[in-house]
């Protein structure tokens, strides 16, 4: 029989540490570390998992704490729980994570719109309100389409995408339309050229909307994307708030030394700029 391996305190071991001061019950913080070991390989199919007086030993929680966080882990099939052997990481095959290209955010996005799946949630037509006529540059109250959906992959949710385009980008583009063909795919068969996008990356807390549609507990770490895409002559075409689960998607970044670097912190620099000649 697999035997989980012996375990030191996290001060000795350098383990993550869990807190009352934060706004993840303990449990759940417990579960979280344990699910991204299971992600990351530190504990394999058929492993066994410390047990709840293990747990509690650790990370300085009662039995009961630890024993909802093995059972959160079982309700997610990763771990099986047996009596007598323990809680036992699951065989069941996990996809990995997406990993996107910064650099490369056109062809990947289009790439990933082709290969996932999107559920619609909310298709409206509405006035735009002072931070969507900011980001679009049209005046407040402008008609726009707002647009709510929720990509998937292998069946499960990992981005919730809220897009905001013009009225007469969005125009006679439907449910099936948004569900069957990627965004920058229409943009452009209707016309509109993509040339660059600005991109801000951020890291938010799902509330219980966003926990709902990603299937997570409320207070879940996510990865946020702001995206503005210009057309060709540089127009703002959409703007895209999107939130990701950090444990099924992953932005890459590539660093060159040869790319111009920029001073940070500096306002001055556009980093959303093309590097002009010198």
């Amino acid at each position: 029989m697999t035997q989980a391996a012996p375990r030191k305190d996290p001060e000795a071991a350098a383990l993550p540490v869990v807190s009352l001061a934060a706004k993840v019950p303990l449990y759940q913080q417990i579960f979280l570390i344990l699910r991204d070991q299971i992600m990351s390989g530190t504990y394999n199919a058929g492993d066994v998992l410390p047990s709840e007086f293990e747990l509690g030993r650790i990370y300085g929680v009662s039995r009961i704490t630890a024993k909802q966080a093995l059972a959160e882990l079982a309700a997610a099939g990763l771990a099986k729980r047996y009596r007598g052997k323990g809680t036992v990481v699951s065989d069941t095959p996990k996809p990995p994570p997406l990993r996107a290209s910064v650099s490369d955010w056109m062809n990947f996005t289009v790439t990933m719109g082709r290969r996932t799946k999107v559920r619609v949630i909310d298709m409206t037509e509405a006035s735009a309100n002072s931070e969507e006529a900011a980001a679009l540059r049209l005046e407040e109250g402008a008609p726009v389409c707002r647009w709510l959906r929720v990509r998937l992959h292998h069946d499960q949710p990992f981005s919730v995408l809220r897009v905001v385009v013009p009225g007469a980008v969005g125009a006679g583009i439907g449910r099936e339309d948004l569900e069957t063909t990627p965004l920058l795919d229409l943009l452009q068969a209707r016309g509109h050229r993509i040339g660059e996008a600005q991109q801000v990356i951020t890291a938010t807390l799902a509330d219980q909307s966003l926990a709902a549609l990603l299937e997570l507990d409320v207070g879940s770490p996510l990865l946020k994307v702001i995206r503005i895409v210009h057309d060709a002559a540089g127009a703002p075409v959409e703007y895209l708030t999107a939130f990701y689960r950090p444990d099924r998607y992953q932005l890459e970044i590539v660093l060159s030394s040869e790319n111009k670097l920029l001073k940070l912190g500096d306002p001055s620099q556009d980093i959303f700029r093309k590097d002009e000649p010198t």
